[in-house]
């Protein structure tokens, strides 16, 4: 599943969901790297 997260006030990525962590922190992939960052909520 394609999921969003906020890595910064101004950079924000979309790669495929990989986890949630203890800290509310959420990881996703894009290719071969992994990117931690607060989950972004979803549009209405």
């Amino acid at each position: 599943m394609l999921r969003t997260i906020q890595l910064g006030t101004c950079v924000s990525i979309q790669g495929i969901f990989v986890r949630m962590l203890a800290n509310g922190l959420m990881q996703v992939r894009i290719g071969d790297q992994l990117y931690v960052g607060r989950p972004v909520s979803r549009a209405a």
